[in-house]
């Protein structure tokens, strides 16, 4: 497996979205002149733990092709997190390319705040600014308003969920022409015997 997906994403936020002296372009949050990204109040991190899958982003250049998008978190030892990120390239049966990464929390407070990266010592900009109350799905952005993955628990979400993130999401300045859907396998369908032995007699 090529270890390839994410990891310029994260290289590619911190420096675009921390370093401008480097030649990157302004940030929609400072060409468009918009107030501070607001967090979420809090997040319970071993909630947060375990696999996402990606239902929604801002596409870039170095996310072409991927399809089937996942990321999953897990406790290190030394209380920062592992994040390994998977996609399909091309088709939900392309070959498999991912990349191991780690992340840190920079906000103790909300724990909303994190760091991620994939090649050292770079490190990049990862706050989660919407979240379910049963942690069924995520948002993730960077203050400068340019990177954004939806995330949920399951391959799909609810049309009146993804529209209700998308309204919040208009609210928070984001450009939602730039929003796009990821092909993610659907969930097994029931056969309809099995649905039947189910329901009461």
């Amino acid at each position: 497996m090529r270890a390839v997906s994410c990891l310029a994403t994260r290289i590619a936020v911190l420096l675009c979205g921390t370093a401008l002296s480097l030649g990157c372009a302004a940030s929609t949050t400072e060409r468009l002149h918009l107030g501070p990204l607001e967090t979420v109040p809090h997040v319970e991190l071993s909630r947060y733990l375990g696999t996402w899958y990606e239902i929604a982003n801002f596409p870039q250049s170095f996310q072409r092709g991927c399809t089937g998008t996942t990321a999953t978190y897990t406790l290190r030892d030394d209380g920062e997190l592992n994040v390994l990120n998977r996609c399909r390239k091309g088709s939900l049966e392309g070959e498999e390319s991912s990349a191991m990464g780690r992340a840190r929390v920079v906000d103790r407070v909300s724990q909303a705040k994190l760091e991620v990266s994939f090649f050292r010592p770079f490190w990049g900009d990862y706050w989660i600014i919407q979240l379910a109350e049963d942690y069924s799905y995520a948002v993730v952005g960077h203050p400068g308003r340019d990177y954004l993955w939806i995330l949920a628990r399951t391959p799909t979400l609810a049309d009146v969920t993804y529209q209700s993130i998308v309204l919040r999401l208009k609210a928070q300045g984001y450009e939602l022409s730039r929003l796009m859907r990821t092909e993610q396998v659907p969930p097994p369908v029931r056969a309809p015997s099995a649905v039947r032995a189910l329901e009461p007699s």
